[in-house]
């Protein structure tokens, strides 16, 4: 179970995360959105302390750890309960796909070569790119690469795996595969809390919808009601406009 309590961020004078409460229980599948510039992606690399909170409580499993005065031992240790998956991949382009997916094995967890690279080609089949094991970033396509970063996500066995706009630096044509490779892990009942402006993956795959504007969670709620029944004016103009493709 993850707890965040009262969780604040702030850039210089301007307060980019406002107050932030959400408990999560395992196995559960949380879509965040919302529009532009209103703290999303700041709350996932707050939880991944990428990220340092200027206030607020975060419980990870056993981890019970107050932000503010966390000790280099605390961050690693919520490092390695929240798995992370950027936006824009980010793998390393000297190393291969299974060396991607095991460097965090070998570095954070410091398993053995040689059980990291076992683990990585388990992960490797599962994600389909078995036979991608040896190739670099560059020669894999868009679609490839997000799926090697999940994969890399997948291997850490984190509490969480925390989506960043996966799919938002893709090419239309490969939108569909890492949506796929999501919904199994959500079949899966890994927990997952993913930042996304794909509604339909929030409405069909979502056990829980957080709309939040202006650092702040407005409302939530199972997708059903968000999308057919949203409470507050802000979320039914959000919905509004991307629904009908404006930028919101």
């Amino acid at each position: 179970m993850i707890k965040i309590s009262h969780l604040v961020k702030r850039f210089g004078n301007a307060t980019v995360l406002d107050g932030i409460d959400l408990d999560i229980e395992q196995g559960e599948i949380i879509v965040v959105i919302g529009p532009s510039g209103t703290g999303k992606s700041t709350l996932l690399r707050c939880l991944n302390f990428l990220e340092r909170p200027d206030a607020g409580r975060l419980i990870i499993g056993d981890l019970d750890v107050d932000v503010t005065r966390a000790s280099r031992a605390e961050v690693l240790a919520a490092r390695r309960r929240t798995a992370f998956v950027f936006q824009n991949y980010a793998l390393f382009a000297n190393k291969t796909a299974l060396e991607n997916i095991a460097e965090g094995l070998i570095v954070v967890n410091r398993w053995p070569k040689a059980k990291a690279h076992a683990r990585a080609r388990e992960i490797l089949q599962r994600i389909g790119l078995a036979d991608k094991a040896d190739a670099y970033p560059a020669s894999l396509s868009g679609g490839q690469q997000q799926r090697v970063g999940i994969g890399r996500a997948m291997a850490a066995q984190a509490e969480v795996i925390l989506f960043d706009e996966p799919t938002s630096s893709l090419d239309p044509e490969w939108v569909e595969e890492v949506l796929a490779l999501m919904k199994q892990l959500a079949r899966e009942r890994q927990t997952m809390l993913v930042v996304t402006h794909e509604m339909g993956f929030a409405r069909d795959v979502a056990d829980r919808v957080v709309f939040m504007d202006g650092g702040r969670i407005v409302e939530q709620g199972p997708p059903a009601q968000l999308f057919n029944a949203p409470r507050d004016p802000r979320t039914r103009d959000f919905l509004r406009k991307i629904l009908a493709g404006q930028p919101a």
